[in-house]
């Protein structure tokens, strides 16, 4: 099997609503690249709803999808981070965190009915968030002589490569974003021209 390099994602941050008898779920939708994203984004929605009941959460990584993490921030267990995740799940999304702020509005809904308040509180929100597909990305920086920026420059433009910094003086440095499917190919071509290849990060 090839190996699978692109992914849904969503473009940017989402809000949707879903109440049941008077139980407010406030669902929020980020787009994150790493785990230590929530750790910035979770203490602000705490700050936004002080009086909220719960906050809870599901968080899906990686281009494998193989990376979560779920909390029912004290609802019964399952019934509030698993059925978020799942419905990220269905829709096949990765690089995500929903976060569903629920208000209690004084009725018990129990558990079948928790479950299906989380899970219409993340359909809500994901119907309200651009859905897009991404590929998966390394980002390498190049060091070369001034004299080859012509051929270096050449390649990038050949395979259509992604710049994301550059530095020209008599020694050149330019950092760019390959596709991993292509990694190896443009690697070979870039290695002939006696420059210098690091490796920075994944996208």
């Amino acid at each position: 099997m090839l190996f699978e390099d692109t992914y849904r994602t969503i473009e940017k941050p989402a809000e949707g609503i879903f109440r049941d008898r008077g139980s407010k779920f406030l669902a929020y939708a980020f787009p994150v690249n790493t785990e230590n994203e929530l750790k910035n984004i979770q203490p602000k929605l705490k700050a936004e709803h002080p009086k909220a009941n719960h906050h809870c959460y599901a968080l899906r990584l990686g281009i494998d999808r193989s990376v979560f993490r779920i909390n029912d921030d004290g609802e019964p267990s399952g019934t509030a981070g698993r059925p978020i995740l799942n419905t990220l799940l269905s829709r096949d999304l990765t690089n995500i965190v929903v976060i569903v702020v629920r208000y209690f509005g004084g009725t018990l809904l129990g558990v079948p009915g928790l479950i299906n308040a989380y899970k219409s509180a993340t359909e809500e929100v994901l119907k309200q968030a651009v859905i897009i597909e991404k590929t998966a990305n390394d980002i390498y920086t190049i060091d070369f002589d001034y004299l080859q920026m012509n051929e270096v420059m050449k390649i990038i433009k050949e395979d259509n490569l992604i710049i994301i910094n550059q530095a020209f003086d008599n020694n050149c440095s330019i950092q760019i974003s390959i596709r991993k499917t292509y990694v190896n190919q443009i690697l070979a071509k870039l290695s002939k021209l006696n420059a210098t290849i690091k490796y920075d990060y994944s996208l």
